[in-house]
């Protein structure tokens, strides 16, 4: 699968780490930033890897921050980006089986790399489950997101 991911400085040596793991699985991986720990703002790589899910460069994107949470919201707010914290298994698989979850955040400060590690395999090896209700809910989700209100 082809994977974007992105972190800010506080999420930089996690993403390393995810990296190093998604290629040894095969996975083919786009590495948005940053390059170091010195301090960066997560807006920029969190948007970045929204747009190339969104315009489809990649099939699935993983942003990392110190909570997930900025890293989340902003990539949000580009169109067509699904991202969702998460820090639980349930969650990472399920958030794309019934909400088509395209962007995984992670918080860098709050799990382990193991931890990080089955959430990122949980959200690649799901899919969104298509079923009618779920559907429904998606297509209003897309109108939400496509008013903006």
């Amino acid at each position: 699968m082809r994977v974007a991911i992105g972190s800010d400085h506080a999420g930089y040596e996690l993403k390393q780490k995810l990296i190093a793991h998604l290629q040894a699985e095969g996975h083919l991986v786009k590495d948005i930033g940053t390059d170091s720990t010195e301090p960066v703002d997560y807006p920029d790589f969190a948007a970045d890897v929204a747009r190339e899910v969104v315009h489809g460069q990649s099939e699935r994107g993983i942003v990392v921050c110190g909570s997930g949470a900025g890293a989340s919201i902003a990539a949000n707010k580009i169109t067509g980006a699904r991202a969702a914290v998460v820090h639980d298994h349930y969650t990472a698989h399920q958030a794309v089986e019934h909400d088509d979850m395209n962007v995984l955040a992670l918080g860098a400060r709050v799990i382990g790399e193991n931890t990080a590690t089955e959430l990122v395999d949980a959200y690649l090896g799901a899919q969104f489950t298509g079923e009618e209700r779920h559907a429904r809910r998606l297509r209003k989700v897309v109108e939400l997101d496509r008013n903006r209100g």
